[in-house]
């Protein structure tokens, strides 16, 4: 029988991440073979992942790196089935360093056939899954490039990437606060203006049947019912609409009895709560559109308008689970 060194152990765990007993028995199989122990160690993994291909994996670290000059950056998922496995310091680690390689990968297939000591990122995460004794998983993989790109990241559960048209002072602290706004209210689109019309359409209709449902009951009850739009996205309040509204206001202002005089002052506020009822969907999807949430009294628009003239271009947003 070979005699294993303690110090090839040392050695073959420090590569591969294995418990001490595991790389033993690895060593003693492979007769002290270094390269054929790592290969055991890794036919136990897919062993391991063949086993629990079907679990779910929920749980792990969400990361983002941002390379030296601030010009491209990555956000992933490093999954794994239970917070405990993903809340361990060595689990982390290996989401950092799952993150280095992927700021070099501009796909996610790229990412996963990229090398890691000699085996792909793939064949790592299989490694690690016979190591760890869970499912782990790359369930996301966001890429950034701009003239500036900055991150937020929520307790290792949400990553947020923001990227800037150019580079201003203090181009730090705007990214961050727009990354944290994304991590934090989850929009999946930068403006309305990237609807499909298709897709508002279909929304519009299905919102406002929502709303009549609920108003059947509220009627039913003796309560206050629901205002139904008409619209739910800036792209359907086109000129004409706007028009329209603006008609219909002065003509309620000239119901009531209202001055004419004062109709000025009165109308600002009633096409700003027009524009504010008939653009739900942007409110809840759009970055630009939603109220920032250090100051609601601003759009997230408005809060990059405090900073010159300067326009973000892309975000991108990653979750556990």
């Amino acid at each position: 029988m070979v005699k294993i060194a303690a110090a090839d152990v040392k050695k073959l765990r420090e590569t591969t991440g294995a418990g001490m007993m595991d790389c033993k028995n690895a060593l003693v199989e492979a007769e002290g073979n270094f390269e054929k122990a790592i290969d055991i160690l890794r036919k136990k993994g897919q062993k391991i992942a063949a086993k629990r291909a079907d679990r779910e994996s929920n749980e792990g670290v969400a990361v983002t790196k941002i390379n030296d000059t601030n010009t491209e950056g990555v956000a992933i998922v490093l999954a794994c089935e239970t917070d405990f496995v993903g809340k361990n310091d060595s689990f982390k680690a290996l989401g950092s360093q799952f993150a280095e390689i992927a700021l070099n990968c501009d796909t996610k297939e790229e990412f996963l056939n990229a090398d890691f000591g000699g085996m792909t990122v793939a064949e790592k995460l299989i490694e690690q899954t016979g190591v760890i004794g869970e499912k782990l998983d790359i369930t996301a993989f966001e890429k950034v490039k701009a003239a500036y790109v900055g991150s937020y990241t929520h307790i290792g559960r949400i990553a947020a990437l923001v990227g800037l048209d150019k580079v201003i002072d203090k181009a730090d602290v705007l990214t961050k606060d727009i990354a944290m706004q994304a991590a934090s209210m989850g929009a999946t689109s930068l403006s309305y203006k990237d609807f499909d019309p298709a897709y508002v359409a279909s929304e519009t209709e299905a919102r406002i049947a929502v709303i009549e449902k609920d108003n059947i009951e509220l009627g039913r009850l003796g309560k206050t019912l629901k205002n139904v739009p008409q619209y739910i996205s800036m792209s359907q309040l086109t000129d004409e609409v706007i028009a329209k509204a603006e008609e219909d206001a002065k003509a309620q202002l000239k119901a009531e009895g209202k001055p004419e005089q004062i109709w000025d002052r009165i109308l600002p506020g009633k096409m700003e709560r027009f524009i504010s009822d008939n653009t739900t969907l942007d409110q809840e999807q759009c970055l630009l559109d939603q109220n920032f949430i250090k100051d609601e009294k601003k759009t997230v628009a408005d809060y990059i308008k405090t900073y010159g003239d300067v326009a973000v271009i892309d975000f991108k947003r990653v979750s556990l689970g």
